[in-house]
């Protein structure tokens, strides 16, 4: 388990994080997630024992480690560049920390072979780095981390040197392998997709602090603030009133004019709200369909996307929303700029936030 309480960090008058606390489980994959500038590296690199808070205290596995340099801590970390040795082969990369640590030849290849195997490097332990696609050369690294068994592996933005294709493989593999060995990842990105495809739970960063901790599911479909909303996937937001609250649901009228109802979000208590409706929960009709959050609008603009459609529609008044239908060949489902129809999005779907 890894503690961050109340950790701050400045570098001279710039505040890298403000008064971050959270708690990593043992055996999670947690991701890091923000633009650039956010403190997401900054919060790595003090976990590891590379940067020092300026306040607040780090635990690992329920032991203080805040002043520990990196090599005291039970930690391994990949980087972005891999940094492996040019001058050795694959194998001797991999047993290079054993090495260093002492361990036994007999064990240092036992425990080697057993990571080749786990990562599929078999063919290429005589290789060195130059002669490898750096998707294998990503493996490597992994392999080398993981090889000697740390309670912690820490990844930083380890796949954005890849293409998109060996990325999107890569993220499999790394939660795979992640699974089977049940060590706490702890993994740093700006990438949304990557963050959704491989996380038990995420961490949204802004401005050196934390806006956000939950599952994919929560910071999707429950964003706290309107930078978790923007930053994760599309969204539709929109300024609204609230005027009347039931039990359950909220009605509210948006700019535009639109009479909405919504869920209640019990962490919402202002009047003055935002509402965030995800372009994929909107559905299009040619005619009206009975049930609430129906209204009509014009299709103002169409952009093909192969698999999708993206859709602007015009409400009036002055707002659009965007939309995306499901390419799915069922023709009564094609829309196409200029039409006239109707929408509706469920109660359920629409997530209320704070102004």
């Amino acid at each position: 388990m890894v503690q961050l309480r109340g950790v701050n960090k400045r570098f001279g008058d710039y505040v890298a994080l403000r008064d971050v606390d959270f708690e990593i489980r043992e055996g999670e994959f947690m991701t890091f997630l923000g633009p650039s500038g956010c403190g997401k590296t900054t919060c790595l690199r003090i976990i590891s024992g590379f940067e020092t808070p300026t306040s607040g205290e780090v635990l690992i596995g329920g032991q203080n480690v805040t002043f520990d340099p990196p090599y005291r801590r039970d930690v391994n970390q990949v980087f972005q560049s891999y940094a492996l040795f040019p001058h050795l082969t694959i194998y001797e990369n991999i047993a290079f920390g054993l090495r260093m640590k002492g361990v036994p030849s007999a064990e240092v290849k036992s425990r080697v072979d057993r990571v080749v195997e786990m990562t599929s490097l078999g063919e290429f332990v005589q290789r060195r780095p130059a002669q490898m696609s750096g998707g294998q050369r990503q493996r490597v690294a992994l392999a080398r981390a993981i090889v000697c068994e740390p309670k912690v592996l820490l990844l930083d933005e380890p796949l954005s040197a890849l293409d998109a294709k060996l990325r999107n493989q890569m993220r499999i593999e790394l939660k795979q392998l992640q699974k089977r060995l049940g060590i706490t990842f702890i993994f740093v990105t700006h990438d949304q997709e990557e963050a959704l495809t491989m996380s038990d739970r995420i961490a949204v960063m802004n401005r050196g602090q934390v806006e956000q901790i939950g599952t994919v599911a929560d910071i999707y479909y429950q964003p706290a603030t309107r930078f978790v909303a923007s930053f994760i996937g599309e969204t539709n937001i929109i300024s609204a009133r609230v005027i009347q609250r039931e039990a359950d649901f909220l009605h509210c009228e948006t700019e535009g004019g639109l009479r909405v109802k919504t869920r209640v979000n019990p962490r919402v208590t202002d009047d003055e709200v935002l509402l965030s409706l995800r372009p994929e929960k909107i559905r299009i009709f040619r005619e009206a369909p009975v049930g609430d959050n129906v209204f009509p609008a014009s299709i103002s603009l169409e952009i093909f996307k192969g698999a999708v459609d993206e859709l602007t529609l015009n409400c009036g008044n002055g707002l659009e929303l965007g939309a995306i239908l499901a390419n799915d060949g069922d023709e009564a489902l094609d829309f196409h700029e200029g039409e006239r129809v109707f929408f509706r999005i469920q109660p359920g779907d629409i997530s209320v936030i704070a102004a």
